[in-house]
């Protein structure tokens, strides 16, 4: 219970990532707020968390949308008195098309959610981390836009992921001086849901051949990660045992994206 007494916001925490690691932070004494568009899922990690004998309150919000992501936060805030961590966790995939195909729509929502709502989230949250006088932020970039750049037609997505690493890089700064943290978290394959939601379209016309060895994630031999032990990582940047650590790209991935 190292975290005990502190409040956490974790975004996209009705499945996946999010959720593995809503429920990790909260074994851990946080006070979780767990917010999804999707009411269903965040009723059920809510209870979740309950069952196990921890704190939680439901927050449903669209993190694209100003209004709602700051009722979400003062929600939050007014149920358990402060802000302490933010895993800005929630994103999508999007549309994984050639560039020419690629419609204006498809490219404006996969904007709006992954880097419009990454800055609505920390807008509205990072007031109450400076009035808590420190905290650690989290934030979900990808080995793609950092450091893979093959999967094809995802020009997008990777872009926003691209986006979100310069933003944890310049908040690292802006906010040291209040002694608040900024790390992002850089995925590869890990095992959740997110892939049945991407819509690919003719990404053989945008694709280059990219070979790799037997076992394209070397340290398992192929074998994708878990959601525990990406939760694992977002505890430790959390807690004071990264009190050290700010404007860091962490690549949790078996080294996938080292093959490149």
């Amino acid at each position: 219970m190292e975290l005990e007494g502190k409040v956490a916001l974790v975004t996209g925490a009705g499945s996946g990532l999010g959720k593995a690691a809503a429920l990790r932070l909260a074994r851990e004494g946080v006070k979780v707020g767990v917010l999804s568009r999707t009411e269903s899922e965040i009723d059920k990690t809510v209870a979740e968390i309950e069952r196990a004998g921890g704190t939680a309150i439901a927050l449903c919000a669209d993190i694209a949308d100003s209004e709602q992501t700051q009722k979400a936060v003062a929600d939050l805030v007014g149920a358990y008195g402060r802000l302490d961590i933010v895993f800005a966790n929630a994103g999508i995939n999007g549309v994984w098309a050639p560039i020419d195909d690629l419609q204006p729509d498809e490219w404006d929502r996969t904007v709006n959610i992954n880097l419009r709502g990454t800055y609505l989230t920390l807008h509205y949250a990072v007031p109450h981390l400076k009035k808590a006088g420190a905290g650690s932020i989290i934030i979900t970039s990808s080995i793609n836009g950092t450091r893979t750049f093959t999967s094809p037609g995802a020009t997008a997505y990777s872009c926003t992921k691209a986006a979100q690493l310069a933003m944890t890089q310049m908040l690292a700064l802006e906010l040291a001086k209040h002694r608040i943290r900024v790390n992002a978290i850089c995925p590869g394959m890990i095992e959740t849901n997110i892939p049945d939601s991407t819509e690919k379209r003719d990404t053989a016309e945008s694709g280059v051949r990219a070979e790799y060895p037997d076992g394209d994630i070397p340290l398992t031999n192929g074998k994708a990660g878990t959601s525990d032990e990406v939760a694992d990582l977002v505890l430790f940047l959390a807690s004071d045992r990264s009190r050290h650590i700010t404007g860091t790209p962490v690549w949790i991935d078996g080294g996938q994206s080292l093959l490149v």
